[in-house]
């Protein structure tokens, strides 16, 4: 029974699409090409709900540079720049905990409403916040 479960589930096709958007659908990729030429907006299906933690927003003119979101980070998202002593961080390893926000002294760091971020390029400037 287990066997034929598995064999089944291993020769059916996913349930999901696959990602990125070059594979799905004209009609998809047709609106994101508006998208990206400016001429259609994507809107969240759903508001966001209080307290959602989406991207983490930087307000670099805040930052006083002294590194306590670097130490609590569970993910070591956030690198130190000593040249400007400001932060960069790469969200793409991201796991929103937001543990940074609650670190920081001066506010410089906030949860954001944005959450459609996925990108095929993990060094891309939308995943980049600086």
């Amino acid at each position: 029974m287990i066997l034929k479960t598995l064999i089944s589930q291993l020769l059916a096709r996913p349930a999901t699409n696959r990602f990125p958007a070059k594979y799905m659908p004209k009609s998809v990729t047709h609106f994101l090409t508006n998208v990206q030429a400016g001429k259609a907006k994507i809107v969240p299906p759903v508001p966001v709900p209080p307290k959602f933690r989406g991207k983490i927003a930087y307000n670099r003119e805040k930052c006083i540079g002294c590194q306590l979101c670097i130490r609590v980070c569970p993910a070591q998202v956030i690198q130190f720049l000593p040249e400007v002593k400001k932060i960069r961080m790469h969200v793409a390893r991201c796991t929103f905990c937001a543990q940074c926000v609650d670190a920081c002294p001066v506010d410089a760091l906030d949860v954001s409403p944005d959450f459609l971020i996925a990108d095929t390029n993990r060094s891309s400037k939308a995943l980049t916040v600086e």
